[in-house]
């Protein structure tokens, strides 16, 4: 009997009664998660979809993704449908999921700090950026969270921070490569491979000498790593659809990279690895790893993920700093006079020297404001809780957030909101200019400038980073008395936000030797 009514029933039928009970699933889930949310507080401006499940928002994110294109995508959402009362903080439904977007302070605030124990990276993070960075510190939550963290912290400590040694070695070699009669170069993929050496050499206790040998293929593996990562992680719930044929083959050179050091660091018995780690010399975080855990796994996790932030974010930033400064002659002038009157053109700056000298801090603070390295990050909502800002009639009321609901915010597009800023005047530059000297007379007001994120998970090593930036740029300038970018008037860099924000295109300039234009003019 059974077989016959099933013979009765047609292919029209079944699917006419899979769309009933899948949009009869869709609109109980939607009520229930609405009496949630006004459970807990309100809700923020939600955008307009035009397409179900949200396609066209999460196709507009992907397209700008791989547009270079993020920021527009940020500013889209807030122009288009933030209010008068939440124009920073908007929320959309994106198939079963709902996402807000913030650059509201106090939001930010809430989620890093103030309500630090009710947001974490959470499990669908996880497990979405497991296979680049496993359970490392920036994958991880709770006490796994806690645990790396301290286990990391020692590396960044002042007395290792401040040898300068390191960076001495390897700007040595990145100085003999930027020529210095105007050659054009790309200075972008320099200053990635010098700090590739820099951070090898300060956390495994060898540099791989990429400024020697390119080491192109595991500099390309890195790269396309984050590009394919960058998509997975904007695609949300529809991640599944994302190819991933170069990410794997990609993953698997760098596996190939980090394997030799870390068997290098499981060769050494407990009792050697406690005997370096009581001496200064020849301790390297590799060495801290291996005496807290003999799992490879949880060895390379914490190396690729250290390695990730050693060498992308501070490559990053310089990238940035030699872009603006080769559009701004008068900033370099000013810059290289405060070195030289500490300096002279050849003494190598302590880490005093560094802290000291007023302009080159200025010029490292800008162009973080500008380019944050994190220019878009996002936390998980780990219990039932709220964001304090963007709901009610004034945009003064709490938002209601449920469980497992992902917050998306983002430093880039806040540090460059006009209204944080004091008016344009002769005295204060337009917040979208590169301006130094702005520095002089104005402070940010807490949590309007996080450059290093904030709250717990603050970012460990931005003094290292602070100082390899600085130390880079004071020994470029001691050589390097001009340079001129090299590309078109109307050309524009773009903003290139895969993970960590870089020049699309890199950075293409010329450097003069300060040296050779003082022969230039004896002669």
């Amino acid at each position: 009997m059974l077989d016959a009514i099933l013979h009765e029933i047609s292919f029209t039928f079944l699917i006419l009664l899979v769309t009933v009970v899948c949009t009869a699933w869709y609109i109980t889930s939607r009520i229930k998660a609405s009496r949630e949310i006004a459970a807990l507080g309100g809700r923020a401006p939600r955008v307009t979809l035009y397409l179900p499940f949200g396609l066209d928002l999460t196709y507009r994110g992907i397209s700008s993704t791989i547009r270079h294109k993020n920021l527009e995508f940020w500013e889209y959402l807030f122009s288009n449908f933030g209010t008068a009362a939440s124009p920073y903080t908007v929320e959309a439904q994106i198939v079963s999921e709902r996402f807000i977007f913030t650059a509201e302070p106090e939001n930010i605030k809430a989620i890093l700090a103030t309500q630090f124990e009710d947001y974490g990276k959470g499990k669908p993070f996880h497990d979405i950026w497991k296979d680049f960075l496993g359970d490392s510190i920036f994958t991880t939550d709770g006490e796994q969270w806690h645990d790396s963290r301290a286990l990391i912290r020692p590396q960044f400590i002042k007395d290792r921070v401040s040898d300068l040694v390191i960076f001495e070695k390897h700007v040595n070699v990145l100085l003999g490569l930027m020529g210095g009669k105007g050659e054009e170069i790309d200075v972008s993929a320099l200053f990635f491979r010098y700090t590739l050496d820099a951070a090898t050499d300060f956390l495994l206790g060898t540099s791989v000498d990429s400024l020697h040998n390119s080491q192109a293929e595991f500099a390309e593996a890195f790269a396309e790593v984050q590009r394919v990562q960058s998509i997975i992680a904007r695609a949300g719930s529809l991640h599944w659809f994302v190819p991933r044929r170069s990410f794997r083959a990609s993953l698997k050179i760098i596996n190939s990279f980090v394997n030799p050091y870390i068997d290098q660091a499981l060769r050494l018995s407990p009792e050697e690895l406690e005997k370096k780690t009581k001496s200064d010399s020849g301790y390297t975080f590799l060495h801290a790893l291996a005496s807290f855990t003999r799992d490879r796994t949880v060895i390379r996790d914490q190396l690729v993920a250290v390695l990730l932030a050693g060498r992308d974010t501070t490559a990053a930033t310089l990238s940035w700093i030699f872009y603006e400064l080769s559009r701004h002659p008068r900033i370099v002038a000013a810059l290289r006079a405060e070195i030289l009157d500490r300096l002279g053109p050849a003494r190598a700056p302590t880490y005093t020297d560094l802290k000291s000298m007023r302009y080159l801090q200025h010029v490292l603070n800008e162009t973080l404001r500008l380019y944050p390295v994190v220019p878009f990050n996002v936390r998980m909502s780990l219990h039932p809780t709220t964001l304090p800002r963007g709901s009610g009639p004034d945009g003064l009321s709490p938002i209601g957030i449920p469980a497992n609901t992902p917050i998306g915010y983002s430093p880039l597009v806040m540090h460059r909101r006009p209204d944080l800023y004091p008016p344009p005047s002769p005295h204060f530059p337009h917040p979208a200019l590169f301006a130094p000297e702005r520095w002089d007379t104005w402070t940010p007001k807490a949590w309007q400038y996080i450059p290093f994120n904030g709250g717990p998970r603050i970012c460990i090593g931005q003094q290292f980073a602070l100082a390899e930036m600085g130390y880079t740029v004071v020994r470029i300038l001691q050589r390097f008395a001009r340079l001129e970018r090299r590309w078109g008037e109307g050309e524009q860099v773009k903003l290139m936000s895969e993970i960590v924000l870089q020049p699309g295109g890199g950075v293409r300039v010329g450097f003069w030797d300060a040296e050779e234009m003082r022969k230039g003019e004896k002669a």
